[in-house]
């Protein structure tokens, strides 16, 4: 049920409106295979700050790689 709080909207911005709903629905309706999987780069994990790895050879490749 969509409820107009303030305003007059004219019958047809109130048919966009629901169109949009709709169709946003159906959209999600459609990818119902469960959740979906987040790119590696917009992990939350990345964003926790952690020490950096200790010096010696090849510590570079481990300062990339996840943990």
């Amino acid at each position: 049920m969509i409820k107009v709080e303030r305003g007059n909207p004219t019958p047809e911005e109130l048919a966009a409106v629901v169109a949009l709903v709709q169709a946003r629905a159906a959209a999600t309706a459609g990818s119902a295979d469960g959740p979906q999987r987040t790119d590696e780069w917009a992990a939350p994990a990345h964003n926790v700050p952690r020490p950096a790895p200790a010096p010696g050879p090849g510590a570079w490749r481990t300062s990339y790689w996840p943990r």
